[in-house]
């Protein structure tokens, strides 16, 4: 199978993943252009999978239904996704031709976000970024950790597809937070390299984001010493390392 993120918006990324042939899973198609594009070069939707509610992952998905009426949709259980689609929760398992995907709940940065995991790569939206992490809009510092401790448990080889190109913004906070990582740096290199090429810095893999992603890390030593500096007293217990390494990064400029 191929995989390919098509640029939409500014940072966005929808996914596809073709079989031979060029039938494809989309992914969070938060406009119809670049799928159209696509789908004039071969490419033939057969399978449309949405992580959450937000118009920059769904905004898209009326025109291409309108284009290729039938097309399956599978969403989480939220009434905000007013679309024509199979609701999947926590443990569902979605079976289209010949993909196979595992349901994951995931919120955080909404209540009702799920990834699909499957074929050795998890579709994970706007919880877990390359070197960081959603903003939590709906969900608790606990949601969220939970979340993306759920993530970093799969496979070390797991392709890490997340919806924004957020990596190079992510490195600068980052180094701030974990200034003597040499994963991250290493990673930070690779990422500034590749934009620098006009790649996209993704997909990651699951090994690469727990070695270097500072959300990964809140039990480490590193992570810990600066939420402890920021705090000025030991956090309390990783939730609240996590919720005031968030809370620096809501606040962050480079």
């Amino acid at each position: 199978m191929s995989l390919q993120p098509l640029p939409a918006f500014a940072d966005n990324y929808i996914w596809t993943l073709s079989a031979d042939g060029g039938d494809a899973v989309i992914v969070d198609p938060s406009e119809a252009a670049p799928v159209f594009t696509a789908a004039d070069a071969g490419l033939r939707p057969a399978m449309i999978l949405l992580t959450h509610h937000h118009a920059d992952h769904i905004g898209g998905c009326a025109a291409l239904l309108q284009r290729w009426p039938g097309l399956p949709v599978f969403a989480p259980m939220d009434e905000r996704i007013d679309l024509p689609c199979t609701r999947v929760g926590e443990g569902a398992r979605v079976e289209h031709g010949r993909w196979r995907f595992e349901v994951l709940e995931i919120p955080g940065h909404t209540r009702s976000h799920v990834a699909f995991h499957g074929h050795g790569l998890v579709f994970c939206g706007d919880t877990l970024f390359s070197l960081g992490c959603g903003r939590m809009f709906e969900g608790t510092a606990e949601q969220m950790l939970g979340s993306l401790d759920r993530l970093a448990a799969l496979p070390a080889e797991t392709l890490v597809c997340c919806g924004h190109e957020y990596t190079l913004a992510n490195a600068a906070f980052a180094a701030a937070a974990d200034a003597d990582n040499p994963a991250l740096r290493e990673r930070s290199a690779e990422a500034a390299n590749q934009r620098e090429r006009g790649l996209p810095t993704l997909p990651a893999t699951i090994a690469g984001e727990r070695a270097a992603n500072p959300f990964l890390r809140v039990d480490s030593a590193a992570i810990q010493g600066a939420i402890a500096a920021r705090l000025g007293r030991a956090p309390r217990d990783r939730v609240e390392t996590f919720a005031e390494l968030r809370r620096w990064k809501d606040g962050f400029s480079a």
